[in-house]
């Protein structure tokens, strides 16, 4: 299958261990993956502060840039920007971008969601030693309706053993700008969710946006926690039970 990665901001710019390991796992499951570098911010910032103009010009231009691109799927490591993609239908009125908005949508996957119910892949070969947990982002679980597939690719990671969180579920606080514009509200979510995974006693906090490991092991890292955050594409493109991803 040829895939076109959608690589995201902060992946690219934050959290590019997500997006390698994305494209190793693809290409190790016989996907050809394609990286267009003219793609550019999904526009969610925009349209989520209400900026809806400056949203539409960002979406025509990656409706635009996919289009060209070939591919049978368009794959992303963040359910955020993949509900985002499927939001811009709302972005135009003219019934010819709508159609174009739609198509693009329908091409596009969440990494952990592509694996499995498009591939029907739950076991990709990874290895890591040691006790993990996962965290439902927010757009992932409530916008795409992503909880299981995650979940059942951990549980077929050699070596690993996945432990539940009570409240994983729960928004971690980072809500893009909301952790700007609430920083306070932010942080006592982000410190409840915090506490539960030091309670949990594992070695690693999992999700499959960048946005939420940058919160939630920003402040692991702050109380001095061992407790590391991985995407879920570094684990799943793990080969060596050593602990860490690509065998560290």
């Amino acid at each position: 299958m040829r895939v076109s990665l959608f690589v995201t901001c902060l992946a690219d710019q934050f959290w590019p261990a997500a997006a390698v390991s994305a494209v190793e796992l693809l290409r190790g499951l016989g996907c050809t993956v394609g990286f267009d570098e003219r793609q550019t911010c999904c526009g969610q910032p925009a349209f989520n502060t209400g900026y809806r103009r400056e949203a539409r010009s960002l979406a025509r231009r990656l409706i635009e840039i996919f289009e060209s691109s070939g591919a049978d799927a368009i794959v992303s490591p963040s359910g955020s920007c993949t509900a985002m993609l499927h939001h811009y239908e709302q972005l135009f009125e003219d019934e010819d971008w709508r159609t174009r908005a739609r198509q693009l949508a329908q091409r596009t996957h969440e990494l952990s969601a592509f694996l499995v119910n498009c591939l029907g892949v739950e076991d990709v070969g990874a290895a890591f030693s040691g006790r993990l947990t996962w965290h439902d982002a927010c757009h992932g679980l409530r916008d795409l309706g992503i909880r299981n597939e995650p979940r059942r690719l951990l549980r077929h990671v050699k070596g690993a053993e996945l432990v539940e969180l009570p409240n994983a579920e729960t928004c971690c606080g980072f809500g893009g700008t909301f952790a700007v514009k609430y920083p306070e509200v932010s942080v006592a979510m982000l410190d409840e969710k915090v506490d539960a995974i030091e309670r949990a006693g594992v070695d690693a906090v999992v999700s499959g946006d960048a946005g939420c490991l940058m919160q939630i092991g920003g402040r692991l890292s702050r109380r001095g926690s061992s407790v590391r955050a991985l995407h879920l594409a570094e684990v799943l493109a793990s080969r060596e039970a050593r602990g860490g991803p690509h065998g560290r």
